[in-house]
Formats: structure tokens, C-alpha cells, sequence
């Protein structure tokens, strides 16, 4: 004979805060950028966040054990720190196109905040200094792919000086976007073009 529920009806599946929206998640990794910005790391409130997101608390630690997980994994996520870019035909195109991207990135009114605010907390936190650690090795594996297509072209030599090279391709639009707070126009980046070009090829 089947067996019924105490109260006749049927068991129904889970839904609402048992279940793991990626709408949710969406609107939480959002929350806590907007917070960030505001406060800084070291003040980010995850009450906060959840109300900003328009959840509880609850809905953060169903996902993330910890704020340095949360931050990790937000971070993460974010597609426009890949920097990715195609094959352009040649190193000057190449170096342009991945500069623009980087353009793109540190204009955000977001990034533009947080960024600042990564590298004091990367000073601070031996943690988040190892995710930092981690997603910049990422990002620069692009800027490794660039440099092998220039040598495959014959463009540079292969035993050029790689870390310098790699920080060529970001340093100067870092120190003039976020240290100096400048702007930096079609024109500028041209030029920056250029310049960064013919650096790589001394190194």
C-alpha cells in the first residue's frame, strides 16, 4: 500500500532560498563590488551587500564560507580581467588591441576604485595577495601568447626579457588611468602604442 505524506500532499521540490539562483549570485558579486567601491575591502559589510542584492545574509554564506571567498571568487568572475585579444597580424597591432582592452577595464567607475584598493589590501592580506597572485599570472599568460606570436613573426628575439616585456604591456596605462587619474584618449593611446612597442623590442 503507498505510503502518503502527513498531509496528504505530494512532496514538492525545492525552490527560493534553497535553491542556488545564478541570478542571485549575479546580483551578489555586483552588490559587492558597489560596496567595495564605496568602503574598501576591510569595511565591506555582507549585510550590507545582501541588501543591496535584496536577499539575507543567508544567501552569501549558502555560497561562500567566507568575505575573502566571496571576494575571490567575485572577482573571478568578472570577464573583463581576461584581456584576452585575437591574433592582429603583428606585434604593434597586437600591443594596441591589448591596450585598448585595458583602456576598457580601467574606465569602469567600479574597477577604477577597486583596483587602488586591491594592491593597498594585497599589502595587508597574505590570503587575497595569493588570489591577486594567481588571477595576474592568469592574465598574463595573454601577454605570454602576444610575445610567442611576435617571435613566431620574427619580430623579437626569442630570449628577450619576458617579465619586464609583460609589464610593459600594462604599467604605463595603470600609472596614467589609476595613479595619476588621467584620461587617456584615442591619440594617447597611439602613441602609447608606439612607445610600448619599441620598448618591448629593447628588452
Amino acid at each position: 500500500m503507498e505510503r502518503k505524506s502527513i498531509d496528504g500532499k505530494k512532496k514538492r521540490n525545492p525552490s527560493g532560498a534553497a535553491v542556488m539562483q545564478p541570478e542571485l549570485t549575479t546580483a551578489l558579486y555586483r552588490a559587492l563590488f558597489e560596496e567595495w567601491a564605496e568602503t574598501g575591502y576591510a569595511a565591506v559589510s555582507l549585510e550590507r551587500v545582501a541588501a543591496r542584492a535584496g536577499a539575507g545574509k543567508a544567501a552569501i554564506y549558502r555560497r561562500w564560507p567566507s568575505k575573502l571567498e566571496f571576494a575571490c571568487e567575485a572577482i573571478q568572475s568578472v570577464e573583463v580581467m581576461r584581456l584576452g585579444s585575437h591574433d592582429q597580424g603583428s606585434l604593434h597591432a597586437d600591443v594596441t588591441a591589448h591596450l585598448r582592452a585595458t583602456r576598457a577595464v580601467l574606465r569602469h567607475p567600479l574597477v577604477c576604485r577597486i583596483v587602488p584598493d586591491l594592491v593597498a589590501e594585497r599589502l595587508r592580506s597574505k590570503d587575497l595577495a595569493t588570489m591577486l597572485d594567481r588571477i595576474s599570472e592568469a592574465r598574463r599568460q595573454f601577454g605570454h601568447r602576444l610575445l610567442d606570436r611576435a617571435i613566431a613573426r620574427n619580430e623579437l628575439h626569442a630570449d628577450l626579457n619576458r617579465e619586464l616585456a609583460l609589464d610593459l604591456l600594462f604599467a604605463p596605462l595603470y600609472s596614467r588611468m589609476i595613479v595619476r587619474g588621467k584620461n587617456c584618449t584615442g591619440a594617447d593611446l597611439q602613441r602609447l602604442g608606439i612607445a610600448v612597442e619599441a620598448a618591448i623590442k629593447a628588452c
